[in-house]
């Protein structure tokens, strides 16, 4: 899954020897923070920067002795470091390491995402502003509602990403934590103040108080929050697709030269784009909902959660960045056609107004109930005998003894609908330069 998916920048980040430098990182930190302590004398603390080192190749062959990954990696590094190697790893816990380095990793990886999302959400911005008053048909339980402006359908998708963006940043935060306090969290074999150190020059803040590992609240809080950035863009995907169907063909994704749709019909223009969108949303939400299984340890810690997270942590960040690229591909290039919108409008032969008309009618002194049958009676004429309901208001002596032929012209007006589209644009941060 995850080599299929991988853009450049998120492979440069889930990759073993990433990882394994990562370790290294974390453990360097560490040598650092004890010297400052006093407990590693400082030249050597000097000469295991210069000279720590791993090869990967290595790592695996004492890995398939010792079965643990991270031991083969310190005593592949401890080959480097001649009689410095006695200060390294020491009083340390494996966790240490891995959480410590599995926070950085996921912190560079939500921040790619986070650009990626900033960019999505820009980009719908845009088409608000561009379609602002674009008339097109509402829907309700897939049903022609009211008129209303494009730019508003584009205004919410807005709101929506600039929430699931403050939700992954209130997450990111979470996960940016570590721990340097032992096997059981109780700092056996040095104060609090070495993880302080080593932590703080790693861009982390500690879990205090810890156990062998920083709680799994922390991980399935991001995993629910990338899970629920899918959804909104499954959501965006799935809005699209409908509107790209044959019988309603308002909005198609872009389909580029020498694109073919199908082997056997030359005519097909499938959202492919769209449906990949809707399908890899599944898996993201699916992963939340192993996040949440590894909350549960048993006491100060278990391995239940590691296998888990080597796949949903680096899968979850490669998969949603993999769908923001391509929804991002599809609203740039989003082929939008405002004729077909107003067609469409068209389509009930003015049903759609038939609320305003009987607000008209309240307005002009009749009871609601009165009023909804009267409008109901007349849809009912129109939509029978296929006519257009102004042509059947017009035709009708208690409409006209009510309304004059201006002001019945103004209940049909779909201008109507959206004249306040500039005000609902700016009250979503979507500025149009009037």
């Amino acid at each position: 899954m995850i080599e299929r998916y991988t853009l450049p920048e998120m492979a440069s980040i889930w990759n073993e020897e990433r990882k394994l430098k990562t370790w290294l990182d974390v453990e360097l930190a560490i040598v650092d923070a004890l010297s400052k302590e006093g407990a590693v004398p400082k030249e050597a603390a000097r000469r295991m920067r210069e000279n720590a080192c791993f090869d990967m190749a290595r790592v695996k062959d004492l890995e398939s002795v010792t079965k643990h990954d991270v031991l083969s990696f310190v005593e592949c590094v401890c080959e480097s470091l001649g009689e410095d190697s006695s200060y390294f790893h020491m009083g340390v816990t494996s966790s240490d390491v891995l959480d410590t380095s599995l926070a950085i990793l996921t912190r560079d990886s939500i921040n790619i995402i986070l650009d990626e999302l900033g960019a999505v959400k820009e980009a719908i911005g845009e088409l608000a502003r561009k379609h602002e008053r674009t008339l097109t048909i509402g829907r309700t339980h897939g049903m022609h509602a009211e008129p209303t402006s494009l730019g508003l359908k584009f205004a919410v998708w807005f709101n929506d990403f600039k929430r699931a963006i403050r939700r992954i940043e209130r997450a990111r935060d979470e996960v940016c934590v570590g721990k340097v306090s032992g096997a059981v969290g109780n700092y056996s074999h040095f104060p609090p103040s070495v993880e302080d150190a080593a932590l703080g020059s790693l861009g982390l803040t500690p879990e205090r108080p810890a156990t062998q590992v920083v709680q799994r609240d922390r991980h399935a809080y991001l995993l629910s929050t990338l899970a629920l950035a899918a959804a909104v863009m499954e959501k965006v995907a799935v809005e699209l697709r409908h509107l790209q169907r044959t019988e309603v063909a308002e909005m198609e994704e872009p389909f580029t030269r020498g694109q073919k749709g199908s082997s056997s019909m030359p005519h097909k223009r499938n959202p492919i784009v769209l449906e990949r969108i809707t399908g890899l949303a599944r898996l993201v939400r699916a992963h939340a909902a192993a996040g949440f299984e590894n909350v549960a340890l048993w006491h100060e810690r278990d391995i239940s959660h590691s296998s888990v997270e080597r796949v949903i942590i680096p899968d979850s960040t490669t998969i949603l960045h993999y769908m923001t690229r391509c929804l991002k591909l599809v609203l740039e290039g989003l082929e939008v056609n405002a004729s077909k919108m107003r067609q469409n409008i068209e389509l009930t032969h003015g049903l759609v107004y038939s609320q305003r008309l009987m607000i008209a009618l309240m307005e002009a002194g009749w009871q609601r109930r009165r009023a909804y049958e009267k409008v109901q009676e007349l849809a009912g004429l129109a939509a029978s005998g296929g006519k257009n309901l102004r042509e059947v208001s017009g035709g009708d002596e208690e409409i006209t003894g009510l309304l004059g032929a201006d002001a019945l012209d103004g209940v049909f007006d779909p201008e109507f609908y959206i004249r306040h589209a500039h005000t609902i644009l700016g009250d979503a941060g979507i500025t149009t330069g009037e």
